[in-house]
């Protein structure tokens, strides 16, 4: 049993560890830290697996183009443009590095994986995929399969890739979710107001700013088109000016570092917004630099807003690069009893050598 200290007149208090503290107490450590070996759960591995699976069909179908089949397509000289070559490999080649990241997020070894190799192609990914997850269902639903009909290529074969790109686009944005969640805890668990050390603020602030009247003018002329033409392209139109103004805006809250929202939330939709912005604006400028079959119907002021999104969109990743680097030290401290209280919780949080002052 613990002796009163001489001279105070009551028992000296003892620290209390809150990681050492039994379950269900409501308790929690004071430090949240990244761990790089966490074995992946249930749900981010079953996400991953319906990623891999909705991928596959796509890669298969790539590969016989690039091989020199026509299946699906009426034309067969179509797929043997040199355009239609390069874009295909190219859209190969994306499909392969998601599918790896899929792969990545099942096992430990993706935890290991440098930040960069993750983040990059993801921004990029889910910019295109959020799009096409929200909008390929509407088209589906307002036109059905007289939508992909009277091209070169057949109805199957579209409903097949898109069908293909809402189940990993659902699957791939869930399992980087968690994954995320896991590896840098604390953009889940801080707020957008917690103070840390930022030698770039002013530079974000610059950017941040600086992008936001860009955005909002890139978003409103694409929600003008999104007034003009089928449901299809008003939808999708409609939504990258939506996401691009609200992402603009999303930016600018976590720059200012003010409030106790939750950083996620304003984090994931900054991350959408300029992620859309750049990668449709970088996917229209190299459908139109290479030509081909897919480059009509483009042109003027058309073209000069996916140009202005593309670099809109790459201050504003760049933007969140420098700020998520400074902010990957913040570690969440929300206890619910400091480590020098006692039991009965009283707010004592003077030094443990109090009583020898």
């Amino acid at each position: 049993m613990t002796q009163p200290a001489p001279g105070t007149g009551h028992r000296p208090r003892q620290a209390v560890s809150t990681t050492d503290l039994p379950p269900g107490t409501g308790h929690r450590p004071r430090h949240i830290t990244g761990a790089t070996d966490v074995a992946p759960g249930i749900g981010r591995r079953t996400a991953a697996i319906v990623a891999v699976a909705a991928m596959l069909p796509y890669l298969t179908l790539k590969v016989l183009w690039l091989t020199g089949s026509s299946l699906g397509v009426s034309d067969p000289s179509l797929m043997n443009d040199p355009a239609m070559v390069g874009l295909n490999a190219m859209t190969f080649g994306m499909e392969a590095v998601g599918l790896l990241l899929a792969l990545a997020f099942t096992a430990r070894w993706g935890m290991r994986l440098p930040g960069l190799l993750v983040l990059l192609p993801l921004w990029v990914g889910t910019g295109l995929l959020s799009v096409i997850v929200v909008t390929a269902p509407i088209l589906v639903a307002t036109a059905g399969t007289a939508a992909f009909s009277g091209g070169p290529i057949a109805p199957w074969v579209y409903m097949m890739v898109y069908g293909g790109f809402l189940g990993q686009g659902a699957g791939l944005m869930a399992a980087f979710a968690l994954y995320a969640r896991d590896r840098w805890p604390a953009a889940f668990t801080t707020a957008t107001g917690l103070p840390f050390p930022s030698p770039t603020r002013p530079l974000q602030a610059i950017l941040a700013w600086g992008a936001l009247p860009v955005a909002v003018v890139v978003g409103g002329a694409r929600l003008v088109q999104a007034l003009d033409g089928p449901a299809a392209a008003a939808a999708q139109s409609g939504l990258k000016g939506l996401l691009a103004i609200a992402g603009a805006v999303a930016l600018v809250v976590i720059v200012r570092g003010r409030g106790g929202v939750p950083f996620r939330r304003p984090l994931a939709i900054a991350w959408l917004g300029s992620g859309s912005l750049f990668a449709w604006g970088l996917y229209v400028m190299i459908v139109r630099s290479v030509g081909g079959p897919l480059a009509g119907g483009g042109g003027g002021p058309a073209d000069l807003v996916e140009l202005f999104g593309m670099l809109t969109g790459l201050v504003m990743g760049l933007c969140g690069a420098f700020l998520l680097v400074e902010r990957s030290g913040v570690r969440d401290v929300q206890p619910a009893q400091e480590p020098l209280e006692g039991d009965d919780r009283e707010g004592d949080r003077r030094a443990a050598d109090h009583g020898h002052r």
